[in-house]
């Protein structure tokens, strides 16, 4: 195994891939990096483990989307997005509170 040292959100981070993974690692966290940098720049989100979660999401869903095109099914839903809040995002954003045991965060 080869190890990487690679930074996401300006955090620098050592992980392991096998050696010839390189490439795809670092597409993976140029991604994870900009779906974060994107959250925490549109200025309602501080906390780091929240913006991760919802680039998670983020990521999640444009996976679960692309699957779905390939195989012909619609999707119905929309993502997530920081800037654009709706009553699931925010019901969502308080389990996410609840759980961490944080202070609910409007958006």
């Amino acid at each position: 195994m080869k190890q990487l040292d690679v930074q996401i959100m300006g955090q620098s981070y050592l992980l392991r891939c096998p050696e010839d993974g390189d490439a795809q690692l670092l597409e993976a966290v140029s991604k994870v990096d900009e779906a974060m940098c994107k959250i925490r720049d549109v200025g309602k989100i501080k906390a780091r483990d929240r913006i991760a979660v919802l680039a998670a999401l983020n990521l999640a869903f444009e996976l679960a989307e692309r699957s779905a095109s390939s195989a012909g099914a619609p999707v119905n839903a929309q993502p997530p997005e920081a800037d654009a809040p709706n009553p699931q995002l925010g019901a969502l954003l308080q389990r996410l509170d609840a759980a961490l045991g944080l202070g609910t965060l409007r958006l």
